[in-house]
């Protein structure tokens, strides 16, 4: 009776689920994401090549023809190619996430005895993470072709610390997109369709000034430009705009600040609706 008694105690204690807190379970997620990346590593293309060949193509090839108010075409370019890869991460996360759900590994997180939203903490935390593969690569690729940070230790963590910032803002646009539509065809599709005009109706690649008077005007309180402009500034990489300018390119720090937390405040309810939404249907 007492070996009976004492087996099923230690049945009782091994078999006990420890409670853990969203902090925990979102990290899990976090590892979990980052195992299926170091796996596949093939999916660290859109971070390392791509943005490698970006800058090659535009410093080299299309920048002997593009005149700016900066010391060289390649100082005015990697502020504007770090700022696409970040707004690039709402296409990371809309693709994970609806892959998940299309999937059902969704539906297999339901089952466990974890928070719901721990799931998407995870996946904006890897999305970062992934994104921060590419800002650091840039880094290197842009100090090797004669790109130099010319402001302060300070200036510049305050620049890379905007375009986190501006990311975090991003990737509730893309948990947005990626709960709301089913497949992940249908997701490249609008995430290009929407990204590519935000990133190059912008002064991330061209000066804005030669623009016709109405699209230069779109593209100056393009969200984007206040980020490059921002960068540019931080970094010593361009010169400060005036009081004829638009006002977002005026003071494009508290501006980017501003811009990030007003899309953060408009998507995240949008994204957490349409994710619960999605999950419980």
């Amino acid at each position: 009776m007492t070996t009976t008694a004492e087996k099923d105690a230690v049945v009782a204690n091994t078999s006990r689920v420890h409670p853990t807190t969203l902090w925990q379970q979102s990290w899990i997620m976090v590892k979990r994401n980052m195992i299926h990346t170091r796996r596949m590593p093939e999916m660290l293309s859109d971070v390392t090549i791509q943005p490698i060949m970006f800058v090659v193509l535009f410093a080299y090839v299309f920048g002997a023809s593009i005149q700016t108010d900066s010391a060289s075409y390649k100082e005015f370019l990697l502020p504007g190619i770090m700022g696409q890869t970040i707004v690039f991460t709402a296409f990371i996360v809309a693709s994970g996430i609806t892959a998940d759900l299309e999937k059902g590994i969704i539906d297999r997180f339901r089952s466990l005895p974890i928070r719901r939203s721990s799931v998407l903490i995870g996946r904006s935390i890897a999305s970062v993470m992934h994104s921060s593969i590419g800002i650091v690569v840039m880094s290197l690729t842009g100090l090797a072709i004669g790109w130099r940070i010319r402001g302060s230790f300070v200036e510049a963590v305050l620049a890379y610390g905007l375009l986190l910032l501006f990311g975090f803002a991003m990737i509730w646009f893309g948990i947005l997109i990626g709960s709301w539509l089913r497949t992940v065809e249908a997701v490249n599709g609008f995430m290009f369709s929407t990204l590519f005009p935000i990133t190059f109706l912008s002064n991330a690649f061209v000066p804005t000034d030669p623009m016709p008077t109405w699209l230069r005007t779109i593209a100056e309180w393009n969200p984007m430009s206040s980020l490059v402009q921002a960068l540019r500034v931080l970094w010593g990489n361009g010169p400060e705009f005036g009081p004829g300018s638009a006002l977002p390119l005026q003071h494009p720090v508290i501006s980017t600040i501003i811009w990030a937390v007003a899309l953060t405040l408009i998507f995240a309810p949008f994204a957490l609706r349409a994710y619960n939404k999605r999950t419980i249907d």
